[in-house]
C-alpha cells in the first residue's frame, strides 16, 4: 500500500499520476476530496482531511508500507517550526504505530552547511524527526524550483521583467517539478531500499538569473530581463500578499542563503542531474502559459 499525501498539490498529483498504473494498491490523504479528477477518485482510497491531524494519519497509515510526505505550505503560520516540525510530529507517532517501512519527503538542499537558512533549516529539522521515528527515509534534496517562475507570468509577459532575490550571477541548479515527481515515485514503487538518505534532484544544469531570462528571452521571442529584488522589498511584498512575519523572514533568510551558495554545496553527479533543462521547461510549460 502506497499512502500520498497532497495529492491534489503541485508535486503530489503527479507523482499519483506516476504511480497509478503500477498495480499497487495507493491511498491518498485529501483535504478536499472533490478536487480529484473524477477518474482518479475511482482508482484510489481516500481519506479525507489533514494530514496534520493525528486521527486522520491513524486512518491513513494502517497497513501502509509506503509513504509519500509534503508539509504543506502555511504562509500565515505563526512559526516556521509550525510548518514544519509541529504539522508532522503525528505523522511519525503513526509512522511507529503502524510499522510504515518506507518515506519519501520532500526537502531541501543543505544538509551540512544550512545556517539559519529560514525554511530551509526547518526542512532538514523535519527530516531528522521523520528519520527519527525509525522508517527508512529518503529526503529529496531539491533547489529551486522551475515551476515557480509561473507566479511570475503576467509580469514576465505585460513587462518583460523576471525578478529574484539572488544575484543577477550567482548560478545555481534548479529542477522540474515533472522530474521530482518522478524521483518520489521510483522511490516509493521500490521496495528494496532502506536506511536514511538524501536524493539530490539537481537539473541538468546551473544558471544564473541572468542565464534565465536570456533563454526565457529566446524561447518567447521577446525580451526578457532579470531584475534583482532587494531583500527588504522582498519581505515587504510577502507580507503585503498576507505572509505572517515570521513565515516572511523564514523566507527572506532561506533566499540570503541560497544567494550565499546554498545550493551549490551539492556537487552534481550523473543520479542527481534530472533531465529536464530550463531551455526544454520553458518551451513546454513558460511559453503556453505566457500565450494563453
Amino acid at each position: 500500500m502506497i499512502v500520498i499525501a497532497t495529492p491534489t498539490g503541485q508535486i503530489g498529483r503527479q507523482v499519483l499520476d506516476h504511480v497509478l498504473d503500477s498495480g499497487e494498491p495507493i491511498r491518498v490523504i485529501a483535504r478536499d476530496p472533490a478536487r480529484l479528477p473524477a477518474g482518479v477518485r475511482d482508482r484510489v482510497e481516500v481519506v479525507p482531511g489533514s494530514h496534520g491531524d493525528l486521527a486522520v494519519v491513524d486512518r491513513a497509515f494502517a497497513g501502509a508500507d509506503s509513504v509519500f510526505w509534503l508539509a504543506p505550505p502555511n504562509p500565515r503560520a505563526g512559526s516556521v517550526d509550525a510548518v514544519y516540525l509541529d504539522f508532522t510530529r503525528p505523522a511519525c507517532d503513526a509512522f511507529k504505530r503502524y510499522e510504515v517501512k518506507r518515506v519519501v519527503g520532500v526537502s531541501a538542499l543543505g544538509r551540512g552547511v544550512a545556517r539559519n537558512a529560514g525554511l530551509v533549516s526547518a526542512s532538514l529539522a523535519m527530516d531528522d524527526l521523520i528519520a527519527g521515528s525509525g522508517v527508512s527515509y529518503r529526503a529529496l534534496a531539491l533547489p529551486s524550483f522551475m515551476d515557480n517562475t509561473l507566479r511570475q507570468v503576467a509580469q514576465i509577459r505585460d513587462q518583460g521583467v523576471f525578478a529574484q532575490p539572488a544575484s543577477a550571477e550567482r548560478k545555481a541548479p534548479t529542477c522540474a517539478v515533472r522530474d521530482i515527481a518522478a524521483v518520489a515515485a521510483g522511490l516509493l514503487l521500490d521496495h528494496s531500499w532502506s536506511g536514511r538518505d538524501s536524493v539530490p534532484v539537481l537539473g541538468p544544469e546551473d544558471l544564473s538569473g541572468n542565464d534565465m531570462a536570456r533563454i526565457m528571452s529566446e524561447v518567447l521571442g521577446k525580451p526578457v530581463r532579470f531584475q534583482q529584488t532587494p531583500m527588504d522589498a522582498y519581505r515587504a511584498m510577502l507580507t503585503g500578499r498576507g505572509m505572517s512575519e515570521a513565515m516572511a523572514q523564514a523566507m527572506v533568510d532561506m533566499m540570503v542563503a541560497k544567494d550565499a551558495g546554498l545550493d551549490n554545496a551539492e556537487r552534481r553527479t550523473v543520479q542527481s542531474s534530472t533531465p529536464t533543462s530550463f531551455r526544454q521547461w520553458c518551451e513546454e510549460i513558460l511559453k503556453p502559459a505566457v500565450l494563453a
